[in-house]
């Protein structure tokens, strides 16, 4: 059984990852600026960040129903969990060795932010982090095998797996969207160009230790 502490530790990882995706500018706070600066509008801004929000929140949906759909078979919730945990952390190996970011991504024109933010949230892995904090949470090992357990375990995940994709892309917006405002309002391009920060590395990195953290709670 989960305690209360690990269950709220896994919860605050949700929401821990959802402010650092959003302080990323490789998840596109900085295009939620460039389209308030282009059409000298603020509610540009927030419509942008909206798009990013659907993009980013898809995205989630999109990785984490799989891995909901397999809890389903409660005999192989601890390979599924390190399994789940290996495809993170080798996915963070192979950012940190390849550095290559994929030509198509900047072919999506400004006006279509939702489908962008998706792709970005895919292959930069941001959707995969998820996986193992998701897993934690759903404890299948928790419920009795069989039918029944197996339909409980369904019905629950599908409230889990909204309620955690909605909490992290909300995190993921209050920050990046923080900074947008904060940028377009006060700070100027100019704090861009001399504050610039690169977290390719940084992020890599983190995916390495999500996918390790999730094996090791699996085992």
């Amino acid at each position: 059984m989960l305690s209360v502490t690990t269950t709220a530790g896994l919860w605050l990882a949700v929401v821990l990852s959802g402010l650092y995706h959003g302080i990323n500018p490789g998840m596109g706070w900085p295009l939620a600026v460039s389209s308030a600066m282009m059409e000298r509008r603020e509610t540009a801004l927030f419509r942008a960040l909206g798009a990013l929000a659907i993009g980013h929140f898809a995205a989630m949906l999109v990785i984490l129903v799989p891995f909901s759909l397999m809890t389903a078979l409660v005999t192989y919730e601890r390979p599924i969990r390190i399994g789940g945990g290996l495809l993170v952390a080798g996915l963070g190996v192979y950012l940190l060795i390849t550095r290559r970011h994929p030509r198509f991504l900047s072919r999506i024109p400004p006006s279509q932010l939702a489908l962008w933010s998706f792709l970005v949230a895919i292959v930069h892995g941001a959707a995969l982090m998820l996986v193992p904090i998701y897993l934690g949470l759903c404890a299948a090992e928790d419920l009795d095998s069989g039918h029944r357990a197996a339909q409980d375990l369904m019905a629950r995940n599908a409230t889990l797996l909204g309620a955690v994709a909605l909490t992290h892309t909300a995190a993921m917006i209050v920050s990046g969207g923080t900074l947008a405002y904060a940028v377009h309002r006060w700070l100027g391009l100019s704090f861009l160009r001399k504050t610039w920060f690169d977290l390719e590395a940084v992020w890599a990195t983190s995916l390495v230790i999500v996918g390790g953290l999730g094996i090791a709670s699996a085992l």
